[in-house]
């Protein structure tokens, strides 16, 4: 499954690489569509709207279809396509297929409205040889977000609380979502899209303990080193002795209100309109390392072998111009300097305070570092994850398997 999933990808980005510019693209009606992984009612009407303005302004433009992909096999699903001649105009890339995109040559470069707005550290994974192939659309740190009624009951300080008293950190976290647990029978943290497969979103975990799964350069691991070791020791007890994170097979919803805490971004705050629990939304803890801010990001591609690139590459010009971008940023905080202000933000995000929006995005962005990513992705997500599994008991030997996840990704790193 690893090695078909990595060949398919590869393939896939070999044909759209090759041959590139040779789009399909007439003077006649043109049909675009792109590619997303959210079928959120919310984001879709947005999406259609601008889309809708789109087609007043570009009459030969006779339909732009948002094509929704499940976010668990999001990348493979548009690799299929690719490879099945069926390449979509406009694709979201995960930034975990980032490195692999945009060095295959499969995406066209881009031109944006306003671009000496956007923040460089933004822009990073999406450009190689001075151009850009996919704008940063969503640039959202990870938040905790809190159910206060939950922890009160069970009588613990809040997590606001804990940060007036300057102790929200990972032990206190942890102790909190021990004491819910055991006092409530609901759940305590939940790492949200984790659920003992996508690893990579543990990275707002160990991020407070410095830990990284390889080197800057790609070229070293780093699982078995002391950093991460600590940082999944303390995971793994949190899970299996103190019972503060559920367990695999378990799937409380914070959003229903039977959980203390989940570790998210803020696209879902829209899951909290009609909440009947008093919510937060806090930084992370502060780890052994102190405070740290991890990042997900997506980016819009053009895709060379889509069959409208030209058409697609000015559509997306369009959907991240200033104002929309403007839009974008309810649920995406975008990459654009003057945009990315707790002010700004508020103005579209309603259910969240300026003060949130301030310590959790603006100021996450600031300290934030990317989820992690690196070429060969697919096939290298695969193995960590069948690596990772014997982890996942109560008597694991953390050590142990964190180091066999390193015998088995080093090979891959050199390449």
């Amino acid at each position: 499954m690893r090695k078909r999933l990595a060949v398919l990808l590869a393939a896939a980005l070999a044909l759209t690489a090759c041959g590139g510019g040779d789009s399909e693209a007439s003077d006649g009606p043109v049909s675009l569509r792109m590619t997303i992984w959210t079928g959120n009612a919310d984001h879709l009407a947005l999406f259609n709207s601008i889309a809708d303005e789109y087609r007043k302004q570009n009459s030969n433009v006779t339909e732009i279809k948002f094509d929704t992909l499940p976010i668990e096999t999001y990348t493979t699903g548009l690799t299929t396509q690719i490879a099945g001649g069926n390449a979509p105009d406009l694709a979201w890339i995960l930034e975990n297929s980032a490195p692999d995109f945009v060095s295959s040559g499969a995406l066209v470069p881009l031109k944006v409205e306003g671009s000496e707005d956007l923040i460089p550290s933004t822009t990073r994974l999406w450009q190689t040889g001075g151009k850009l192939y996919a704008y940063p659309f969503s640039t959202s740190p990870f938040g905790v977000f809190v159910n206060n009624d939950l922890i009160k009951q069970a009588g613990q300080q809040t997590p606001a609380e804990l940060i007036a008293a300057n102790q929200w950190t990972w032990d206190k976290a942890y102790a909190v979502n021990a004491a819910v647990a055991a006092g409530t029978g609901k759940g305590g943290l939940v790492v949200r899209d984790f659920d003992y497969k996508t690893w990579d979103n543990l990275a707002s975990v160990w991020g407070g303990w410095g830990a990284e799964p390889w080197s800057e350069d790609g070229k070293k691991r780093g699982f078995a080193d002391q950093p991460m070791v600590d940082a999944m020791t303390a995971f793994h007890k949190a899970i299996f002795t103190d019972k503060a994170v559920p367990g695999p097979g378990t799937a409380p919803d914070f959003f229903a209100g039977n959980a203390a805490m989940t570790i998210t971004q803020i696209s879902r705050a829209s899951l909290l309109k009609d909440s009947k629990f008093q919510w937060d939304l806090v930084p992370l803890p502060a780890g052994p390392k102190g405070t740290y801010g991890v990042i997900g990001q997506a980016g819009i591609g053009v895709l060379k072998k889509g069959k409208n690139a030209d058409a697609a590459a000015d559509f997306l010009a369009f959907f991240t111009s200033p104002e929309n971008s403007a839009k974008l940023a309810q649920y995406f905080p975008p990459p654009r300097k003057t945009q990315l202000t707790a002010d700004n933000l508020a103005k579209t995000n309603p259910l969240l305070k300026p003060e949130q929006l301030q310590k959790v995005v603006i100021e996450g962005v600031n300290i934030g570092k990317v989820k992690p990513s690196h070429t060969g992705q697919a096939e290298l997500s695969q193995t960590v994850r069948a690596a990772l599994d014997p982890l996942w008991k109560a008597d694991a030997d953390v050590r142990g398997v964190l180091g066999g996840v390193c015998s088995k990704i080093q090979p891959m790193l050199g390449k």
